[in-house]
């Protein structure tokens, strides 16, 4: 096994690399930034090293200042966790022609699945479904029209280069579709530097169903079944779960995407772990939407109900050792459900909370995993993704999986900040969810269910206001006199009129 490795990565990823590598008796080193000198990642590793300031570009994007850091601990491999340089195929080379294993793909197949359009195009000749739309990026808003008409409204215009929602954009018609193009590309310009956008068909109300895929550099592949992430909030997975409560239905389904899954794969030349995600149609029909080139964030609940540590066989496998685990090993046992904590307030569209936690009380129990990597004290930065940790639990049904997840949540205090987990245990009361009748624009019903939710509410709040005013009313100045109540409740009622 590497006799160290670096770790190019921040927050809960790093810290669950840290433990992974700790467990085989690996020393890890971890990089930092200047609002990150006190991070728990930084606390924990065996060495830590500063890149630079803050913003991302001028430290955990910088790949001479990491290749600089493992050479210089004496690293031999780099782990890109997720996000950051994880899916930067220049990256993964630099690393290589500095002598250093890249703990992932080959560049060449980051760079195959690394543009969307290169990816479909590729998907479609290994004989996997595609929405239909441009296998090239639309060159102007004329282009964009006349292929819009061709495959029929709704369509959306996508990135070539990235992903996160960034550089999307849903377009119903033709009188909205310059402007969406205009915008859709000077965002992916921004994000990706790379302001190219393609065009694919829209399906509406679909899941979003991933297919995890693990394979050694000896040409063995195979798939480890599922994970269900159509709970999204600005087209960013919130919940996540396997198995899929649909392909849990149709197990057959499951066979075919898996196979398509480990099909893609295979036509880039891949080789560690990956996720094929594909969009699915309330006719059960399925469509590639891109290939993720490293471990996903969602990949704890993978583990849960595979036994399989993924971390451990990324390791081995970058070592270049077989992957023994045959595709009839594999089954799916129990269910999982996780939910990603988020210093972000939900009823203010989801925007950051960054701050100090003054204050933070943990879960656990039976069938509970929490992969965190804040602490009491620490200042949450507004610098990067304000993700603080993933919580999820595992059970033998879906149903005790969500109660066990909700009872975690509720054992859950983050002081100071504000997150995401009361929101949560909302959701995972929805009569819907409970239902397993999930789709990406799962959010949009429920807010609109718990707004409705809340009428009779007011309306109760609306006749206290009524009955005060009668009452003080008939009263006359002895009404008034003990009418303060009423008075109060009045104006709390307005209030809940225009809360």
């Amino acid at each position: 096994m590497f006799r160290k490795v670096l770790i190019a990565n921040r927050g809960e990823i790093a810290v669950r690399l840290i433990r992974a590598l700790r467990e085989l008796g690996i020393p890890s080193v971890a990089v930092y930034s200047e609002a990150d000198r006190g991070a728990l990642h930084t606390r924990m590793a065996d060495e830590a090293v500063l890149l630079g300031p803050a913003p991302s570009a001028e430290s955990y994007l910088r790949k001479d200042r990491l290749i600089e850091a493992a050479v210089r601990t004496g690293a031999e491999a780099v782990h890109p966790g997720y996000g950051f340089l994880s899916e930067n195929a220049g990256f993964a080379a630099a690393c290589q022609e500095a002598g250093l294993v890249f703990i992932g793909p080959p560049a060449s197949a980051i760079e195959k699945m690394g543009s969307k359009t290169n990816a479909r195009t590729l998907a479609k000749a290994a004989g996997v479904p595609v929405t239909p739309g441009t296998e090239e990026p639309v060159t102007d808003d004329a282009v964009a029209a006349r292929t819009a008409r061709e495959i029929g409204y709704p369509v959306l215009l996508k990135a070539s280069a990235g992903g996160g929602g960034k550089g999307m954009r849903r377009v119903d018609d033709e009188r909205g579709l310059a402007a969406a193009w205009r915008d859709a590309s000077s965002e992916a310009q921004r994000s990706f530097q790379d302001g190219s956008v393609y065009i694919e068909k829209l399906i509406v109300e679909p899941r979003h169903i991933e297919i995890q895929v693990l394979g050694d550099q000896h040409g063995h592949m195979i798939h480890l079944g599922e994970r269900e992430c159509s709970i999204q909030r600005r087209h960013q997975k919130i919940i996540e779960e396997s198995p899929s409560p649909l392909l849990a239905e149709h197990p057959e389904l499951r066979h075919e995407m898996g196979e398509a899954a480990v099909r893609a794969a295979r036509a880039a030349g891949y080789h560690n772990a990956g996720t094929v995600e594909f969009l699915v149609g309330p006719d059960r029909r399925f469509y590639f939407l891109e290939m993720n080139t490293r471990l996903q964030v969602e990949h704890p609940v993978t583990e849960l109900v595979t036994g399989l540590d993924l971390v451990r066989w990324q390791l081995r496998i970058a070592r270049g050792e077989h992957l023994t685990v045959r595709q009839q090993d594999v089954a799916l046992r129990g269910w999982a459900i996780e939910c990603r904590v988020y210093a972000e307030d939900p009823d203010n569209q989801f925007l950051p909370s960054p701050g100090r936690i003054t204050h933070l009380v943990e879960p656990a129990g039976p069938g509970i995993r929490l992969d965190s990597g804040v602490y009491a004290g620490w200042n949450v930065p507004i610098d990067y993704d304000p993700l603080l940790a993933k919580l999820a639990a595992w059970a033998e049904t879906r149903d005790d999986a969500a109660d066990r997840l909700r009872r975690a949540l509720g054992e859950t205090v983050v002081g100071g900040i504000r997150t995401n987990v009361a929101f949560f245990r909302e959701v995972l009361d929805d009569a819907e969810f409970r239902a397993g009748l999930l789709h990406t624009g799962f959010l949009d019903g429920f807010f609109a269910r718990r707004a409705a939710a809340s009428v009779p509410e007011r309306l109760e709040a609306v006749a206290m206001v009524v009955a005060a005013i009668e009452q003080t009313g008939r009263g006359g100045r002895k009404a008034e006199a003990v009418g303060r109540e009423p008075a109060s409740r009045w104006r709390q009622g307005r209030e809940e009129m225009y809360r």
